[in-house]
């Protein structure tokens, strides 16, 4: 897909590539997941050079080293930065038996942010997430913390990862009220592996015309092509820590694969093909350990309806209460057999079609 069509991220007048490249795996350090600074920034400037402007890190993310390798980066490339939507995140706490070196706190995140900036040797980010919720901060001071921050020109746009939606729309609604700095994109678990945020936070985000930039889209590798029955994967750190795919996954898994066939593709576009064909607007995270992982991911497909609703059947999830109740049960009990706004519905049993009025 070429990376140079462009779309606004939620409502803002930030313009991003329909693919972000995530930066988790630069740098070794912890773990030995990740890779190496020469394997880091050809990654990173291959996806440049195909058009891509949409960057995105962690403070934490291997100890710091990945925000170091992507401003050492932009550093030797003058004029580069500036072309580039350079997002990172606060939360993580880098310093073991300081309860104040993490969380969202006024203080901590304006020292993480601090740290974030010397290490990218950048003066500004473009887009800055709350990695987590942190539970024992009221979160009117982080959207005042926040805001400052734009204000003082350090950052320019504000996003939430990782967190409730009654606590998402908490912050917005404040930060509506008070005239504070919006968020304008949620960073979600997302992918025909990991549907549950459709229960609340992708409506909301919909409502709110933020974008949801999806991590893990292809599911810890499981939607990659790479996963059959029988067959043994071993080349993936992640996997061996969080275990091979279900039964129920392997359902998915095949219907991803019997679609790629057909259209001579592979698995992993078609999965990322679906994430981007949902409503609103979806910027899914690519990441990267080897150079021919984020080519292999940027082939374009076009998938038709049908194949579609193949894969939303076969990939539908379990959400939590009260979803189950907003579907056909409501348009039963809402529209009592009348089509509203193209959504048909039945009659509910005991009116019996019944006009009797007590």
């Amino acid at each position: 897909m070429p990376l140079d069509h462009y779309v606004t991220l939620g409502r803002s007048g930030l313009r991003v590539s329909p693919f972000a490249l995530g930066a988790m795996t630069f740098g070794e350090d912890p773990g030995g997941a990740g890779c190496g600074v020469e394997e880091s920034e050809k990654i990173l400037a291959t996806y440049l050079d195909l058009g891509g402007n949409f960057v995105d890190t962690a403070n934490f993310y291997t100890n710091g080293h990945s925000e170091k390798i992507l401003g050492d980066f932009f550093a030797a490339r003058p004029g580069l930065r500036s072309r580039v939507v350079l997002a990172s995140k606060f939360f993580g706490n880098m310093f073991p038996g300081d309860p104040n070196g993490g969380g969202a706190g006024r203080g901590s995140i304006i020292a993480q942010l601090d740290e974030s900036l010397r290490r990218l040797r950048t003066d500004h980010l473009d887009l800055y997430w709350l990695h987590n919720w942190d539970r024992h901060t009221p979160i009117e001071e982080t959207m005042r913390t926040l805001d400052d921050l734009v204000r003082a020109g350090k950052i320019r746009y504000i996003g939430f990862s990782n967190t409730p939606a009654w606590v998402t729309a908490q912050a917005q609604t404040t930060a509506s009220l008070r005239g504070w700095t919006p968020l304008i994109a949620l960073q979600v678990e997302y992918s025909l592996l990991a549907r549950t945020v459709e229960g609340e936070l992708a409506p909301f985000a919909l409502d709110q015309g933020m974008a949801l930039t999806p991590w893990s889209p292809l599911k810890n590798g499981f939607l990659s092509g790479k996963y059959r029955r029988g067959a043994d994967v071993t080349d993936s750190a992640r996997t061996a820590f969080v275990g091979g795919p279900s039964e129920a996954e392997f359902a998915v898994i095949d219907e991803v694969a019997s679609i790629a066939a057909a259209l001579g593709t592979t698995s992993a576009a078609v999965s990322l093909a679906w994430l981007r064909a949902r409503r609103g607007t979806v910027v899914p995270i690519l990441g990267a350990r080897r150079l021919e992982h984020l080519t292999a991911n940027l082939a374009e497909v076009s998938l038709s309806a049908r194949e579609l609703a193949r894969l939303d059947e076969v990939s539908a999830p379990s959400l939590d209460y009260p979803a189950p109740m907003h579907g056909a049960q409501r348009a039963m009990l809402q529209f009592a057999g009348a089509t509203v706004d193209g959504e048909p519905s039945t009659v509910y049993p005991p009116l019996l079609q019944s006009d009797v009025r007590y």
